[in-house]
């Protein structure tokens, strides 16, 4: 499972490297546009907003567990906050492996910067959270109408940063792997765990 995600974003990235002027960056500059005050806050504010939103999600499932009592809340709280520090730590870890530089930097006054970003750009950490956040709830709870919600808001958060200037295509895609692969990853390790769990139970009755 490691092997194919890395290999996944090798090609992601390759993908850019290799054909830089082509689709990664037409899409970007075609969603980036130009500086349009009301759009910009409100896209800057979608993106602002994320993390608080990933955050809450794990707290808000552990404290709704711990009033109701109910354990099982409290496990999906802890796969899913688990999850993002996987995601999180992924993304960390690979923009200092890549070093890509931001959009704007490498295409100055072709992308607009509209918030200023210091770090490096590929993987985006919006993206992997969001999508952690998302992936987790739809496993945690896999009905349409937790499902459908989550990734429109993931997908909401990764088209911020499109817009912002902050991040190529290639980067939010890459982000999304990795927080998805980090949820799937963390959700199957508790099945398992759990299945071990049971089975040594049953031995011992």
């Amino acid at each position: 499972m490691k092997n194919k995600l890395f290999t996944l974003i090798f090609i992601i990235f390759s993908f850019h490297q290799l054909n830089a002027q082509s689709l990664d960056l037409k899409i970007l500059e075609h969603i980036n546009g130009s500086v349009n005050p009301g759009p910009d806050r409100f896209w800057n504010s979608v993106s602002d907003q994320s993390y608080k939103i990933d955050v809450a999600v794990p707290l808000s499932l552990f404290t709704v567990g711990l009033i109701k009592h109910d354990q099982s809340l409290k496990v999906k709280a802890f796969d899913t906050g688990v999850a993002l520090i996987g995601a999180g730590g992924a993304a960390f870890i690979l923009k200092k492996i890549v070093q890509r530089d931001r959009p704007a930097t490498t295409y100055p006054g072709i992308i607009i910067p509209k918030v200023v970003e210091t770090d490096y750009s590929f993987p985006s950490g919006h993206a992997s959270f969001s999508f952690a956040t998302a992936t987790s709830l739809s496993l945690a709870f896999p009905k349409w109408y937790v499902i459908v919600p989550s990734f429109v808001y993931a997908g909401t958060v990764a088209y911020s940063r499109l817009y912002l200037g902050v991040h190529y295509p290639s980067d939010v895609i890459g982000g999304a792997v990795i927080g998805i692969a980090s949820s799937y990853i963390t959700f199957q390790a508790q099945r398992l765990l759990f299945a071990r769990k049971q089975h040594r139970e049953y031995l011992n009755e």
